[in-house]
């Protein structure tokens, strides 16, 4: 955003040392040349030379105070103000000097007029100085124009004058840019806390759906065996047996998943695989009700692990829910890996899909539709005709283009 060299909200205060070194150099000089009696008349005054360091101490006072009242920058009121009383001391100041170097001081004031108020009435006030000493000569210094020290004090003065506007541009132009950058580092780390926030968010969701959609398909299985046990405790106890050998497999099987999700996360372990980790899915799901058939198509070298995992947790979801809610007695799994995508379907023969679940806000439906949106995919649930739900998932693979108008097809079907 750029700023304007008047604006109250511009750079900070720029080289605050120009003036005391100034000031100083000017203080140094006069005493020396009244102590010195550079000028041969041999006369001492010392009423002249304690104004004369009395106003130079006035000039030192009013630095410390403006820069005590407002560290960072001077108003405008008061910049006004302070640049009055400065000219007015710098008069003063040169009245009382009897080495004449003290018309330097008079380069101070477009100096903190550009610094205060800008560019354009810095120079006007360079232009009303370099006035003022012309008129001075003039009046006081008849034909000084025929004289070359005159001559040459005046050219001096208007380089000095120059040179003051110049160093003054450089500075603000510096803070301005400090200013600037300060902004746009500011502006960074705000971005990068956001950054943080919705990377955590999203890991939050990830670890969510990954909780839900492993460990909650292993503790479903858990309970449904543990049910059975329980029901068939008094009336068949092979079937209770074997009910538990169930409900202990797919404890293992839980802790296994929850032991690859820490490998993943760790980057480390072996390369998963698709096909055998459904079948594996499939095996562990059957032994019961409802009875479950996997066919598999295609080949999975090529394909990311992030975008195949998105068929396999779909997969366990569909799995839990047929066990669960939809009391089928059969489903199907099948799943093709073509060269562009690849597309999971789970049938079942249970009791379908009510008007309202056909949008549901259950976490592992809404955990399934975030995994597949976030690799570019799509799902559908769809009644099957004559009873039961069909669930499907397409996925493209992620080094393939391949639209996601056609990815909304066909997982449409």
């Amino acid at each position: 955003m750029s700023r304007r060299h008047g604006d109250p909200t511009g750079p900070a205060r720029a080289l605050p040392w120009v003036s005391s070194m100034v000031y100083a150099v000017v203080g140094v000089a006069g005493l020396y040349f009244e102590v010195a009696d550079l000028d041969g008349d041999g006369a001492r005054a010392p009423v002249r030379t304690a104004g004369f360091a009395g106003c130079l101490a006035l000039l030192f006072a009013l630095e410390f105070a403006e820069r005590r009242s407002f560290p960072v920058r001077t108003p405008g009121g008061p910049a006004a103000a302070l640049l009055v009383a400065r000219a007015v001391l710098f008069v003063a100041v040169s009245a009382l000097d009897p080495s004449g170097l003290s018309r330097v001081l008079f380069v101070l004031v477009p100096f903190a007029a550009y610094l205060a108020f800008g560019r354009a009435v810095s120079l006007a006030l360079a232009g009303v100085c370099l006035v003022l000493m012309l008129g001075g000569y003039t009046l006081w210094v008849p034909g000084w124009y025929t004289e070359a020290t005159y001559v040459s004090d005046l050219l001096m003065f208007a380089v000095g004058l120059a040179l003051a506007i110049a160093m003054a541009g450089v500075a603000v132009r510096e803070q301005r840019g400090r200013l600037r950058l300060e902004e746009s580092n500011a502006r960074l780390s705000a971005y990068a806390d956001r950054v943080a926030e919705l990377s955590a968010a999203a890991e939050r969701n990830r670890l969510a759906r990954d909780i839900h959609d492993s460990l909650g398909h292993h503790l479903t299985a858990v309970a449904v065996q543990l049910e059975k046990a329980a029901e068939f405790g008094d009336l068949d106890r092979a079937v209770a047996e074997q009910a538990l050998a169930d409900a202990r497999s797919s404890a293992r099987r839980a802790l296994e998943d929850v032991r690859h999700s820490v490998r993943a996360l760790r980057a480390e372990g072996t390369r998963w695989r698709l096909f055998p980790a459904l079948a594996d899915l499939v095996r562990q799901t059957g032994g019961g009700r409802p009875e479950v058939v996997l066919s598999v198509e295609g080949e999975e070298e090529g394909w990311d692990e992030a975008t195949l995992m998105v068929l396999y947790r779909a997969c366990q979801e569909a799995l839990t829910n047929a066990r669960r809610h939809a009391r089928a007695r059969r489903v199907s799994v099948a799943v093709a890996v073509g060269a562009d995508r690849a597309r999971l379907d789970v049938e079942d023969d249970g009791v379908g899909l009510s008007a309202a679940a056909r949008e549901p806000a259950g976490v592992g439906l809404l955990g399934m539709r975030e995994r597949a949106a976030l690799v570019g995919g799509g799902v559908r649930l769809d009644d099957r005709p004559g009873g039961g739900t069909r669930v499907s998932v397409v996925v493209p693979r992620p080094d393939r283009d391949a639209g996601p108008a056609r990815v909304a097809e066909e997982s449409r079907g």
